[in-house]
């Protein structure tokens, strides 16, 4: 039997997924992308597929990947759906498909116990604080009994938690092959359970740390696999130019000499004049903070000419020369102590990144390439970013020319890949101009389960009252649907307005609970606004921006209306959004139209797919910003959600709400 018919059977009303997946129905679009993957499984090449909300997407990869016999890496965004897929959707698949697969879970080392820093932190640890050993306890009795040493799996632990850095490894403080422990270690164990497993689901940090350092164990396993998934593909440019760039910050140096000068004084003392090498290297550190000066808080400063804006050329090189100088010598005295104990070997390394970065920045900027400088109270970060990942995955991943490029297949998945019909957004940066494109509609009838409403009474976004109009909005909103609201902010000035705002209105109120972006983890915050007013409890509205945008799946009555503040346009300062622009601009084409657009477009449908989630889901779109019915571009950004009810006033919106209360959607056919 053929990939094509064993996708097909899997699949169809009598499969094996119908008999173990509760309410499996097949759909044609779930289908369609299947039926793609297993022809690209079967080519090799490179496939693109945006699959809306309600698709079924994980399954459409996950079952041919499995049927084909062939060794398949999935990538996600997040370590929560790597451990969705691999402690739940796996498993399920693997048995109904009745087939003998082995799978295996990798992620980046900082995410497993380490049993000698476990020692290490029980050693050190004052006796005085109550509460972290308390947390250490819990730890030291997990550790007895897990098999992987992967830290998500101890229950009630925050991942918050400021002991998780003190019982894991870094590649900065891992002892490697010197290490007491390295016989039991978990990351190697996750690393050869890696190495013989049909299926690998790792996360696209690893992915991109291992292109950049060759040291998370993906360069012995990616050329054993026959094809890799990018799921959450939308978000792999950003995440990999974080890994491609150079970042060198005054934190790092200050930190490398703190531990260089323990071990020193530990382990060498008077071998090497260890006070006086890390004295210099905190002075030449301490030295950089100084001459940038004082900045407004998380200022970026642009880096365009021979030095960042506002600095004398002459005195920032001088700068950065003084810091290549105090690493310089601290290799020098490091050389002579690498077999005297492991931890200088370590050390050595650290000394080589830290050098090799500096030394880049006392160069001009390639192409292709933009710099930058972050500043903190403390701090600054020296940054140098590539404008995307499109030159890397060329001639890394697709190996485009080279002969010899083999049939590798390389699948890129996600819900919102762009506003065209190329996915212009997601291909162009990625180098995946020439891949084979496929777009599946959602099955949802947004017509009828969906409504957009623009508030044309609104302030427009830049005046200092729209914040506060809006938030009169959703009061006045929540009060008529009991809560069930989710608040999405462009920025974070706008959060602490709007969530102020609401908590003021009901601070006395027992039927509304105002859940607020930083209260909690992401996952806390989510998992109560799910529950609702189950049990008894007060419905709830979140307000939150950023990661909220996206990985919210919230079904039901608990969520049915979305409240997004302004048009998610990218901030026109930012150093790497002007460098994009600026490229555009440079080759005759339009920054606003080709860059600002399309990511607002990609960003609005992230934060519009929130809204419904299921077939019997219902709600409302609210965008308070009227830029988007007044201006020209309102409607390609329009055009880029769903065919959503278009609700005309304010009259027709209070109708919309009542709605709502009428019918609860949980349950319905």
């Amino acid at each position: 039997m053929s990939l094509r018919q064993q996708v097909l059977s899997a699949l169809s009303p009598v499969g094996g997924l119908s008999q173990l997946v509760p309410g499996f129905l097949p759909r044609p679009g779930q289908t369609e992308m299947a039926l793609a993957i297993a022809r690209n499984l079967h080519s090799g090449g490179a496939l693109v597929v945006e699959a809306g909300t309600g698709v079924g997407k994980t399954f459409s990869y996950l079952i041919p990947a499995l049927l084909s016999g062939k060794r398949v890496m999935v990538s996600t965004a997040t370590k929560n759906l790597q451990d969705q897929l691999f402690g739940r959707d796996l498993p399920l698949l693997v048995k109904a498909l009745g087939l003998p697969v082995k799978t295996a879970l990798l992620k980046g080392r900082a995410s497993y116990l380490c049993r000698y820093r476990l020692e290490v932190a029980r050693e050190e640890l004052p006796p005085t604080d109550r509460i972290a050993a308390k947390t250490l306890a819990v730890i030291e009795r997990w550790a007895q009994s897990t098999v992987s040493g992967d830290m998500a799996e101890l229950p009630g632990l925050d991942e918050r938690s400021p002991l998780i850095p003190l019982v894991t490894s870094t590649r900065e403080n891992c002892l490697g092959s010197q290490c007491p422990k390295y016989a039991n270690c978990h990351v190697n164990q996750a690393r050869r359970e890696a190495l013989g497993a049909d299926i690998v689901i790792i996360n696209h940090h690893l992915f991109f740390a291992d292109l950049a350092v060759r040291e998370s164990g993906m360069a012995e396993l990616l050329p054993t696999v026959n094809a890799v998934v990018f799921d959450e593909a939308h978000q792999l440019n950003e995440i990999g130019v974080q890994f491609l760039g150079q970042i060198l910050s005054t934190s790092q140096l200050l930190d490398f000499g703190s531990d260089l000068l323990a071990t020193g004084l530990t382990m060498a003392r008077g071998l090497a004049p260890w006070q006086e090498l890390v004295k210099e290297l905190d002075g030449a550190a301490r030295d950089l903070r100084m001459l940038v000066g004082q900045r407004a808080p998380n200022a970026k400063l642009k880096w365009a000419t021979d030095a960042p804006e506002g600095l004398h050329p002459g005195d920032w090189i001088e700068a950065i020369q003084r810091v290549v100088a105090a690493l310089g010598a601290i290799q020098v005295a490091l050389a002579l102590m690498v077999d005297v104990a492991p931890e200088f070997k370590r050390l050595q390394e650290r000394q080589t990144d830290l050098s090799q970065k500096a030394t880049v920045f006392q160069f001009a900027c390639p192409s292709g390439a933009v710099r930058w400088v972050d500043v903190s109270l403390q701090h600054v970060r020296v940054i140098e970013s590539p404008l995307d990942i499109g030159e890397t995955v060329r001639t890394k991943l697709l190996k485009v020319d080279e002969a010899d490029a083999d049939a590798r297949s390389w699948i890129f998945t996600s819900a919102t890949l762009g506003d065209d019909a190329k996915l212009s957004w997601f291909t162009e940066p990625c180098g995946l101009q020439d891949a084979e494109v496929l777009q599946v509609e959602s099955p949802f009838d947004y017509a009828t389960q969906a409504a957009v409403y623009v508030p044309r009474n609104l302030p427009k976004p830049n005046d200092p009252t729209h914040s506060q109009e809006l938030a009169i909005l959703i009061a006045q909103a929540v009060r008529v649907i009991g809560g069930r609201t989710l608040v999405l902010t462009t920025t974070l000035r706008a959060l602490r307005a709007i969530s102020d705002s609401l908590l003021t209105v009901f601070k006395d109120s027992h039927e509304v609970d105002i859940l607020v972006q930083g209260q909690g983890s992401k996952k806390q915050l989510t998992e109560r606004f799910r529950q609702g007013s189950e049990m008894g409890r007060a419905g709830c509205v979140l307000v939150a921006s950023a990661s909220f945008w996206e990985g919210v799946d919230v079904p039901g009555d608990a969520l049915q209306l979305v409240v997004i503040d302004k048009l998610p346009f990218p901030p026109p300062n930012d150093p790497l959004v002007e460098a994009r622009t600026g490229r555009l601009e440079q080759a005759g084409r339009s920054g606003f139209s080709d860059y600002f657009l399309p990511e607002a477009a990609v960003a609005l449908k992230q934060g519009a797919g929130r809204l419904i989630r299921r077939e019997t889901d219902r709600g409302i779109l609210v965008v308070g910003d009227v830029r988007l019915v007044s201006m020209g571009y309102g409607r390609r950004l329009l055009g880029a959600l769903p065919a959503m009810k278009k609700i005309k006033n304010e009259a027709e919106f209070q109708a919309e709400l009542l709605g709502l209360t009428k019918l609860s959607t949980t349950g319905l056919p």
